[in-house]
Formats: structure tokens, C-alpha cells, sequence
């Protein structure tokens, strides 16, 4: 099987870049994982602060924590949201770290990406989202003081890869917020999952 660097397999790649891709293009439809406003105040995001961001971004919202909203997001800062996704974090992190601040969205999804950019350009956020692999970001070393990691580790196994560039782009004594779903039970059959149980 093909791989890429930090060995994931293209047709792994394919499929979660297809899945979170029609979460993009189809927010409303059924999905294999939630999505929208329901599962974000789920999370713990404030109905009053969901109210503020523009629906496009709130509405494919595909996370598994209310991370931009718990992390310690200094103003000035600069924040690296990797997976950003549709741009709620990323949003969020914008008006915390305010105008001498810095906020870097990455992902891999055209259509989560495309929605972000709208999101920021209706909100008037000074926003930079890029598309990128986490496994190998194009960012200098020590360039960030916060990054959010919003639910990327399951559907990338390339994990120490994903943690090594983590620690080279986040500067000495900065932070990282991460937040994941975790199993409470073994799965039978590891290794052998299908497309739709790898997001359940």
C-alpha cells in the first residue's frame, strides 16, 4: 500500500479527506461522525459565543472539544489551530489573541478550508489558513506560543510524526492543546477496520 511521509497510507488519507470533505460540502446531511452547532454546545461551546461566529463555520463544525475556549490563548499571541477545519477555533483564537496577534489555520480539506476563508472574510478576521499535512508543516521552527489540536490524532496514525513537528513549531515554553476521543474498551479485530467504523 502507497504511503506518505510519516507512514499513512494514501487510501487512509483518501478516505478521512473524502469524509470531512462532504462534512463540508453537505453539513446538514448524515455523516459517519457529528457535525454542526448541536455537537459544539454538546462540547461546551456558549450558545452566546456560537451566536457571534458566522453559521458557516459553525454549522460543519467537527471537533471533540471545546479547546479554543479552555486554552490559555495570551493576547499577542501566535496560534497554530492544525486541523482548523471549517475555522471555529480558529475564529475564536483570532479575537482572543486580538489585532497584535497571529492565528495559522491548517488542514488538508479544500472544502473545510474554502469554508474558513468565508467565515474569516464575514467576520472581518485577519486569519491565514493554508492547507497542509500535520505530519510535515510548513512552518519554522519555534514560530508559535499556543497550538489547538482539535480531534486530528485518531485519523492520522502517523502520530509521533504529528508530536515531533508539534514540539519543532511551537516555540521553547509555549503550549499545546490537544484533545482527542478516547477508546474505553479494546476493539476485536485492531487493524481491520472499515471506513465507517474508523470515525465511530
Amino acid at each position: 500500500m502507497a504511503q506518505l511521509p510519516g507512514g499513512v497510507s494514501l487510501q487512509l488519507r483518501s478516505a478521512v479527506q473524502k469524509a470531512y470533505s462532504a462534512a463540508a460540502e453537505k453539513p446538514l446531511e448524515k455523516h459517519a461522525f457529528p457535525v454542526g452547532r448541536v455537537l459544539a454546545e454538546q462540547l461546551g461551546y456558549p450558545a452566546e459565543l456560537l451566536e457571534t461566529l458566522p453559521p458557516i463555520s459553525v454549522e460543519a463544525f467537527a471537533g471533540v472539544s471545546n479547546v479554543a475556549v479552555f486554552a490559555a490563548i495570551p493576547t499577542g499571541a501566535t496560534v497554530l489551530d492544525l486541523g482548523c477545519g471549517a475555522g471555529l477555533d480558529s475564529l475564536i483564537a483570532a479575537r482572543r489573541v486580538g489585532a497584535g496577534g497571529r492565528v495559522i489555520g491548517i488542514d488538508f480539506s479544500d472544502s473545510m478550508l474554502a469554508r474558513a476563508r468565508q467565515a474569516a472574510a464575514v467576520l472581518g478576521a485577519d486569519v491565514t489558513f493554508c492547507r497542509g499535512d500535520a505530519e510535515q508543516l510548513l512552518l519554522e521552527s519555534a514560530a508559535v506560543d499556543v497550538a489547538l489540536v482539535n480531534g486530528i490524532f485518531n485519523l492520522n496514525p502517523a502520530r509521533a510524526q504529528i508530536f515531533r513537528e508539534l514540539a519543532r513549531v511551537v516555540r521553547p515554553g509555549g503550549y499545546v492543546y490537544g484533545a482527542e476521543l478516547i477508546l474505553r474498551e479494546a476493539v476485536s479485530k485492531p487493524g481491520h477496520f472499515t471506513e465507517a467504523e474508523w470515525f465511530a
